[in-house]
């Protein structure tokens, strides 16, 4: 019998606390393919750039995350690079976990960068975000469907992805998704996607979420993007891109306004 080759895993928890005027590191632990960096900021926040040191995660991989941004503190999340979903065997998807917890006067930002999805790629993700009435939460997850320079088409794709928001434990937002087999057929229908290589999600639930529509709407193309205010304090802006260079172009200075001008380094390089 062959032994099944040994698959990355790795874990990140971490919270934050109040050190006069500055948000810093309280609990932090870290194992296996998943590291954590702290660079220098000049703001109140804490930022936290995530890490995954496998290169990438294909069928049976593990990665999980726990971040909890305590009581009046502010907690900036992102990641080194792209996450790269990599051809998989037959058998389990990868697994991406995540889960953040925002206590009351605390803001947390969720700005990982995109996620790019190659040819036989297998990938089973989840996004748990829990608030208290007082918290605030900025957050965005983009796709690239394959790499368009490299010709690269996306015929056998297996793909989950769920994002939960609750606040006071009731949910205010879930999106879902599930598919499996040829991606790129599925978004070349105009009905889908109309042929886009890419798409954001954005979900900002503050109580300047409301102030900040009609602005956010300026920003959009016309007709592959919106923007709708939930709620009062929930606003969610959905954008496709021909390609990843066009997402950014349209998303960057959206991330940039809700989140005044504090979008990671990282996004800029």
């Amino acid at each position: 019998m062959t032994a099944a080759p040994p698959r990355a895993q790795g874990s990140v928890r971490l919270s934050t606390k109040r050190l006069g005027k500055t948000s810093v590191l309280n609990v932090f632990r870290q194992s296996g393919s998943f590291k954590c960096l702290f660079p220098r900021t000049d703001g109140d926040a804490l930022d936290a750039v995530l890490l995954n040191t496998a290169g990438g995660i294909t069928g049976g991989d593990v990665f999980k995350f726990q971040g909890h941004a305590t009581e009046g503190t502010a907690l900036t999340l992102t990641t080194q690079a792209c996450e790269r979903a990599y051809q998989a065997k037959p058998g389990p998807p990868g697994q991406i976990s995540n889960l953040l917890k925002i206590d009351a006067g605390a803001r947390l930002t969720w700005l990982p960068q995109e996620t790019i999805l190659f040819g036989g790629s297998a990938l089973d993700r989840h996004l748990n975000i829990d608030l208290t009435s007082g918290a605030s939460v900025l957050m965005a997850e983009s796709w690239v469907f394959g790499r368009a320079a490299m010709g690269e088409v996306l015929t056998d794709i297996r793909l989950r992805d769920r994002i939960e928001i609750r606040k006071n434990g009731k949910p205010i937002f879930l999106d879902a998704m599930q598919f499996n087999g040829d991606l790129n057929a599925h978004l070349a229908r105009p009905n889908i996607a109309n042929g886009a290589g890419a798409m954001a999600l954005v979900v900002f639930v503050s109580s300047a979420a409301e102030g900040q529509l009609d602005a956010i709407r300026k920003m959009l193309p016309e007709t592959v993007a919106g923007a709708t205010l939930v709620k009062n304090d929930l606003m969610v802006v959905r954008i496709l891109a021909p390609n990843s260079f066009e997402l950014r172009r349209v998303l960057i200075p959206i991330l940039r306004r809700l989140s005044d001008d504090t979008l990671p380094r990282c996004w800029m390089i």
